[in-house]
């Protein structure tokens, strides 16, 4: 059972990521810009090979919180700064050895910062997100405002 008290920390949630899984979020989200696809424009634009979509790595921040909550509607705000780019290497489960191992591991952590009490009576807590990619912060400033339980 989780405590929903201020300082409280969230469960870990560790996110390994490769090709098929940002050519499936393109093809959800719409955003098919080569940088997350093709190494030959990310190299053109002096990325460090295919990255991440940026709002992939927000909505695995979203997904820390929800699993936590248990409600997705109980996010009444989330906010980040993008600070540094996911690279995704290019590696085909079946092909490359280790395909399955290597990749962008993104580790997210989250802390209850602060617990207040609504005019409604409602508890609503701030939360602070940590995502990180080899041990480098990848989103800055990203909080989430959430109704607690």
């Amino acid at each position: 059972m989780t405590d929903f008290v201020e300082g409280a920390e969230l469960p870990s949630l560790r996110v390994h990521l490769n090709r098929t899984d940002l050519i499936r979020y393109a093809a959800a989200s719409g955003d098919f810009n080569p940088i997350h696809w093709n190494d030959r424009v990310a190299d053109s634009v002096a990325l460090p090979g295919v990255v991440a979509h940026g709002m992939l790595t927000m909505a695995l921040g979203g997904r820390l919180i929800t699993d936590w909550l248990g409600d997705p509607g109980a996010v009444l705000g989330y906010q980040v700064r993008f600070t540094r780019p996911v690279p995704v290497p290019d590696l085909v489960s079946g092909v490359d050895p280790d395909a399955d191992t290597a990749g962008a591991e993104i580790d997210l952590t989250g802390k209850l910062v602060s617990v207040t009490e609504a005019e409604d009576g409602t508890r609503v807590g701030k939360v602070d997100i940590t995502v990180k990619f080899d041990g480098r912060t990848v989103l800055g400033r990203s909080n989430a405002t959430v109704r607690l339980p």
